[in-house]
């Protein structure tokens, strides 16, 4: 199968205030976000990129802008409804510091999987949402381009981390265990076994290696040698 570089958007001026932004219209990446942006467009200008999918909220377009625009030529850009924000309900648009005072605060830190928010979604829904999003589109890319091909999903920090401890094979209730920092960038290879989570909230080194990475196939046991191990067969024989 393909690889999916999930990245979250850059700091935005919510992040910056302790606002929870949500799906609020007009929350925009603030100047250290631009600089985040361009550095994660930098990491993964080196890689050819099959596809780029992005959440519709404005912060995750201009992160996506930030990595296309780096690509000769550019590749395929297209929103996916899907990878939104979390409907925060009730909760959008408030203080951080005065939603930890409520007492479904301590459901989302200890048991998301029964969080349902006041007018809004619950996290089982928007993991189920963002996780059929990406293993959609990762069989499709690898359909078109090979299992070699890489593709990029911008989208939001609670959903980062959703489709992260899917991937892992973790209950959503241990999902916030799992760090998803401002336009960093975490690596998943869903293989016909398992997916292969390469590397989880990155934010700086090299990419490049992804060029000629091997599909993701059996585990090595030992650990074997790095992402682009070819040294076991389809088969499991090394």
């Amino acid at each position: 199968m393909a690889t999916v570089l999930l990245v979250r958007h850059g700091r935005t001026t919510a992040n910056a205030t302790g606002i929870l932004a949500g799906r609020s219209p007009g929350v925009l990446l603030d100047e250290v976000g631009h600089d985040q942006a361009d550095r994660t467009g930098e990491r993964i200008a080196v890689v050819p990129l099959a596809l780029v999918v992005t959440s519709p909220m404005e912060r995750c377009r201009q992160t996506a802008a930030a990595i296309t625009t780096r690509h000769e030529p550019l590749p395929q850009t297209r929103v996916d409804e899907r990878l939104t924000e979390c409907d925060y309900g009730a909760w959008q648009g408030r203080p951080l510091a005065d939603l930890a005072r409520e007492p479904l605060w301590s459901t989302v830190q200890r048991q998301p999987s029964a969080a349902v928010f006041p007018g809004g979604e619950s996290l089982a829904a928007m993991q189920a949402r963002a996780v059929a999003a990406v293993r959609e589109t990762d069989a499709a890319v690898t359909a078109e381009h090979g299992p070699g091909a890489v593709w990029v999903a911008v989208t939001h920090g609670d959903i980062v981390k959703a489709v992260l401890a899917d991937a892992l094979g973790m209950h959503l209730d241990l999902f916030q265990r799992i760090g998803a920092s401002p336009a960093s960038v975490s690596v998943v290879r869903y293989g016909a076994e398992r997916p292969d989570v390469v590397a989880t909230s990155t934010e700086a080194g090299d990419l490049s290696w992804l060029r000629g990475a091997a599909p993701a196939g059996d585990a090595a046991v030992g650990g074997g040698a790095g992402p682009g191990d070819r040294s076991v067969d389809v088969a499991g024989r090394s």
